[in-house]
Parts: C-alpha cells; sequence; structure tokens
C-alpha cells in the first residue's frame, strides 16, 4: 500500500496580531502542514500563497490544446499544489481543489464549501459570463488565462494587504525587527533545544534563517525594510524575476535530505512518494517518474540534479503558467475538442472549476465588475 509521505513538519506560527493571517514558510516537502504541539494553540497557522508557480506541464504545439489522445502523464512538480500543500497530481490521481483555487483565487475557493451542488453550478454560470469577454457564447483559452490572471493578482493583493495591515503600523516601510517580532516572538519562550528541534529536516531556528534571507533577497534598496512591493516579493517570491533564486534555493533545501546541494534519484521520487512497508513493490506510476528523472530531468547524466537541472524543472524560463493551466481546464471540459469551452462544457464540469464550493458572491460580482 502506498503512503502518502504527509508526516509532520513544523510550520511558522505567529503570536499576536498576524496569527492566522495567512502566510506559512514553506519549510518542506509540498505534502504536509502540521503545526507543533503546543504551540498551535497560540498560534495562527501561515500558508503558502495558493498561487505558487503553476506549472502544470502541457503538451501542446502551436499552443494548441492537447487531444486526450495526445496527452501523457502530468510530470510531478514540487511547488505544484493547493493552500493546504496536496499536490495538483499525487499517485496518478488529480485534485481539483488546486484548479478551484487557479480558477477563483484561493479565499474565494473556500468559500463555496457549504453550497449543494445545484447552487454551485448557478453561480458558477454567472461568473461564466463574466470571463466571456466578447459576449460569443464560448470561454476561449485568452478569456480564460486572463481571469486565472485577473483571480491571481487580486488573491495577491489582498493577501500582502492584510498581512501588511497588521506589520507596518501605517508606515511606508517595515523593519526586519518588526516583522520577526511579530512572526516569531513566539520563539523568545522556548528552549534552545525547541528552537532547533527538527521534524523531517525542519526547525523553527532554520525556519527564521529561511525568511531571513528571503526578505535580504526582497529588500532592494538595503535599507533591512521593506517597502509595499518589496514585501510583495517577499511574500510572493514565485510571482517577482527578482526573486527566483530564492524560490530555486528553498525547494533545492525541501527535497535536498542529505544537503549535499544537489538532488538524487531517490530525494526525487521520495518527494512524492514513500512506502508504506520496508519491501513494497513499487507502483508502476514510480518507475515512470524514474523514467521522467532519468531522461528528462537530469540532463547531464550524473544521477543527480544540480542547480541548473532544478531550476529548469522547476521554475523554467518563459514558461506561462496561467496559460498552461487555462489550456489543462480546457482539456479537462472540452468534449467537443473545439479548444474552447461553452457554457454548457463548463457547468457539466463544474467539479473541475469550483465543486461544490462558491465563490462569497455579492462581493465577487462587485469586484469582478473591473475584470
Amino acid at each position: 500500500m502506498k503512503s502518502s509521505g504527509k508526516s509532520p513538519l513544523l510550520s511558522c506560527c505567529h503570536k499576536g496580531p498576524l496569527a492566522g493571517t495567512g502566510r506559512m514558510c514553506r519549510m518542506a516537502p509540498p505534502t504536509a502542514i502540521a503545526l507543533k504541539k503546543g504551540i498551535a494553540q497560540n498560534c495562527g497557522m501561515l500558508k503558502t500563497s495558493a498561487f505558487t508557480l503553476v506549472l502544470v506541464a502541457v503538451v501542446a504545439v502551436a499552443w494548441a490544446i492537447p487531444k486526450r489522445d495526445d496527452m501523457i502523464k502530468l510530470p510531478h512538480n514540487p511547488l505544484e499544489h493547493d493552500s493546504l500543500h496536496a499536490a495538483h497530481f499525487d499517485d496518478n490521481n488529480h485534485n481539483p481543489q488546486y484548479d478551484h483555487e487557479q480558477f477563483l483565487g484561493e479565499d474565494e475557493a473556500k468559500s463555496f464549501d457549504q453550497l449543494p451542488p445545484e447552487e454551485s453550478r448557478r453561480r458558477l454560470g454567472i461568473i461564466v459570463d463574466k470571463i466571456d469577454e466578447d459576449k460569443d457564447g464560448s470561454i476561449t483559452m485568452y478569456e480564460l488565462k486572463q481571469w486565472i490572471l485577473y483571480t491571481k493578482r487580486r488573491y495577491i493583493d489582498e493577501d500582502v494587504g492584510r498581512q501588511w495591515k497588521h506589520n507596518s503600523n501605517n508606515s511606508d516601510t517595515i523593519p526586519w525587527e518588526t516583522y520577526k517580532k511579530n512572526v516569531y516572538g513566539f520563539m523568545d519562550s522556548l528552549t534552545k533545544e525547541e528552537k532547533e528541534h527538527e521534524e523531517n529536516g525542519i526547525s523553527y531556528k532554520s525556519m527564521l534563517g529561511r525568511d531571513r534571507r528571503r526578505w535580504a533577497q526582497a529588500d532592494q534598496d538595503l535599507d533591512d525594510a521593506l517597502n509595499r512591493e518589496e514585501f510583495t516579493a517577499f511574500l510572493h517570491p514565485e510571482e517577482h524575476p527578482l526573486m527566483r533564486d530564492v524560490v530555486l534555493d528553498e525547494t533545492i533545501e525541501d527535497i535536498d535530505k542529505n544537503k549535499d546541494g544537489k538532488i538524487s534519484a531517490e530525494e526525487y521520487i521520495g518527494d512524492m512518494y514513500r512506502a508504506a512497508e520496508p519491501n513494497e513493490e513499487e507502483p508502476e506510476w514510480v518507475t515512470s517518474e524514474r523514467d521522467t528523472f532519468i531522461k528528462f530531468r537530469d540532463f547531464d547524466g550524473d544521477g543527480f540534479l544540480d542547480r541548473e537541472e532544478v531550476r529548469a524543472w522547476v521554475v523554467p524560463k518563459g514558461f506561462d503558467h496561467a496559460e498552461s493551466e487555462a489550456m489543462h481546464l480546457i482539456f479537462e471540459a472540452d468534449v467537443d475538442n473545439d479548444e474552447k469551452l461553452t457554457k454548457s462544457e463548463i457547468l457539466d464540469k463544474y467539479d473541475i472549476f469550483v465543486g461544490s464550493q462558491a465563490t462569497d458572491f455579492g462581493e465577487a460580482l462587485a469586484r469582478h465588475d473591473e475584470f
């Protein structure tokens, strides 16, 4: 039986005004989130932005939507997961929550939880009408891509706004010491052993060090205080070109268990699969991933992924994340294979877009007017 690999790990948490406001340092493989016992009672779990790099590997020629017969298995990517760190594709199983968050935005996707399917479809229909810019009755890849970009921008703006409010004290910048006190102040009451205690290779001490490094990279004017633009880069490094190396560093650190600065085939596989028993037979999909590592990841054939090979894997140059997600959604719902979606196609596959969840309707429609 396959193990999920979702062992507990340490998560950043806040006391005071930032408790539960929404940010978690990405400190471990994207398969698990848990708060250390005893601290969870007083600290809000900080979660990663739903809008981490959307690296959906879709086969396409001249940007055409792939036909089902032409699709190959979508490869694993450690940055492609929903807000609870569940992988988009895990053990060949598709996680639609990832797509819900890309389509609606993380915050609004959560508010869909209480709606029955019929109401979810009805409200999705009104959203589809909003996406159809030229009102021709069909949703093109361009229109869907623009919607995904819109929801991403909106979520980031709102997430930064929430945390800016709690950190800035109405100032134009946030000093590092202020942020450190708000986020890591709870560490003052921990013993040295508690600070350095590791779960899955992660400790509170190392989390603080990681945030310090990310802060320094975002601090373009070197005053050790972040203005709003710099703070946005700090919270959402995957969206800022100058922060790509930070994303790369953090990903390598998460997967590189023996800390030799490179990723072996076993570490690569270990990021997505752990056997439940020592002699458990490896599933076919894991064997396929090993082939992917050899044929498409390890360019120089030395048995490891170095920094540049990891970069090509997780942050490929020129890759259009929103367009890839739009292509994926069209592939999932395009019954007649005309590379666009009708309203009925979307509603028939509503679970791909919103499932049994729906947006905070009145607020969403008011804000969607600008789209």
